[in-house]
């Protein structure tokens, strides 16, 4: 028996993967509901991601998957994104004409003066980058760094750039340089080899959780999926995990299994082994830690109030991030003739952010955005806070080293897989959580030989699950 800790879409498409191999599997997921952070929010016939999620890839195979799964509810989105800054809505990625127009001449004079001589720079020795500051200043030039990527950074991370590891931002910047950015909106190029600068994406029709959600009927079809339910020991001997301690309202049960397969935090799974890892283990997991997340979706009682998919806010006058439309993405997320706009704090768990009251919170929300023009207070409708822990992994300078000692301790475990972002500690995009999730059962099913493939969406039996031991 396989057992997958964590319904993310890493531990969904690992079970899956599974149960078509004709695996007895169980997944466990701490959560109400699966996804993890790609989940959608239900709340009085409005629905709502935590943050944005587009889906896109380079990946045949994943792609086929996703549209296996969704068929027609897949839709197409427009990308348009936007950063406010100085009271002025500059289009993202940067175009001549628009930085000129929002940010004015003298500004964009000196955002391409500068790309200039860090590109003079490039042909000289330059000391390799270390930090976020060092790849972004020779990538973008010292005028678009303190412009935009410090304070926003700052913000997301709550970090000097100076901690941040370039690892995060050569990510998420995914090969972008601020030529490449110029000559798509000049000439016009298709940007397929460069995600941030993609045109369009794909979007399931009710929401980014409509993807983890059919994963899952699929698993339960076969296998049992339970929610509710939290890892609360991991036992091990013999370099195996042996059996996992879990909980839910039904009390403690120890669940023995062959292989297991995680997606928790890998700080948490270190936490929960027992006997404990030793001592530098557990000091290299006290040195990582994640980003949490709040958000404040805000409901109003109108059509539309922007066109974009999403807009950066870095000023750190601005308490949160950033915001985006979620009727711009699909229609079916709001009841006809109203939209809502999800506003993102990007905090730490137990912080000044995290512990404000949802009241609070909310009317500060409220606030900042009628202040910036988007609504009057008369048209807010509802709104609805949610609190994410462990959402982004925080890549601070040296934290390789950590990880490594981290890694290597756990790979003495022969029937252990670490999958997902959380899992693996990786900034992982939707479909390299998913190829993630595929190729972590893959490793399983090699060394424990493969059965044929069913057909997705075949019927099959459902598998008899053990009963676990009472605890």
């Amino acid at each position: 028996m396989i057992l997958v800790l964590g319904a993310g879409l890493a531990g969904l498409a690992a079970a899956d993967r599974f149960t078509r191999a004709g695996r007895q599997t169980l997944v466990v997921e701490k959560g109400a509901s699966v996804g993890g952070l790609s989940r959608t929010v239900l709340h009085n016939g409005y629905r709502f991601d935590l943050g944005g999620h587009r889906f896109l890839t380079h990946d045949a195979s994943i792609e086929a998957l996703v549209r296996n799964l969704l068929g027609e509810d897949l839709v197409q989105v427009p990308r348009k994104s936007q950063i406010y800054l100085r009271g002025r809505y500059v289009d993202y990625p940067l175009c001549p004409a628009n930085a000129v127009a929002g940010l004015g001449p003298a500004t964009a004079w000196r955002i391409f003066s500068d790309l200039g001589r860090e590109k003079m720079k490039g042909l000289r020795h330059r000391r390799p980058p270390v930090s976020l500051a060092d790849w972004v200043i020779a990538r973008f030039g010292r005028t678009l760094f303190d412009l935009y990527f410090k304070e926003y950074t700052e913000k997301v991370w709550g970090l000097p750039c100076e901690r941040v590891s370039m690892e995060w931002i050569a990510r998420r910047i995914d090969g972008l340089s601020l030529v490449k950015a110029l000559a798509h909106s000049v000439c016009k190029l298709s940007g397929r080899n460069l995600h941030t600068l993609t045109d369009q994406f794909l979007y399931p029709r009710l929401g980014i959780g409509q993807l983890a959600d059919r994963l899952a009927d699929r698993i339960a079809a076969v296998n049992p999926v339970w929610t509710g339910t939290e890892v609360l020991k991991v036992y091990h001997g013999d370099s195996r995990i042996r059996s996992v301690l879990l909980q839910n309202r039904e009390g403690r049960r120890e669940v023995v299994a062959d292989h297991f397969v995680s997606s928790l935090p890998v700080t948490t799974l270190i936490d929960r082994l027992r006997p404990e890892a030793p001592a530098p283990v557990r000091a290299a997991a006290a040195h990582l830690s994640y980003r949490s997340l709040v958000t404040v979706t805000v409901m109003v009682g109108r059509e539309r109030i922007t066109d974009v998919s999403w807009m950066y806010l870095p000023e750190k006058r601005i308490p949160f991030g950033r915001i985006h439309e979620p009727t711009n993405w699909s229609r079916a997320m709001a009841p006809s003739g109203r939209t809502h706009l999800v506003a993102e704090y990007f905090c730490t768990r137990g912080d000044r952010i995290w512990e404000r009251s949802e009241q609070d919170l909310v009317d500060t929300t409220v606030g900042e955005l009628s202040r910036l023009g988007f609504f009057e207070r008369r048209e807010v409708m509802d709104a609805h806070l949610l609190r994410v822990p462990h959402a982004y992994p925080v890549f601070e300078v040296g934290y390789a080293d950590h990880l490594k000692v981290i890694t290597e301790y756990l790979k003495r475990f022969e029937n252990l897989q670490l999958v997902g972002r959380t899992g693996a500690f990786g900034y992982l995009n939707m479909d390299h959580a998913l190829a993630s999730g595929i190729r972590g059962a893959e490793s399983i099913l090699a060394r424990t030989g493969t059965a044929v493939l069913r057909p997705a969406g075949s019927s099959a039996r459902p598998l008899a699950l053990p009963e676990g031991r009472p605890a």
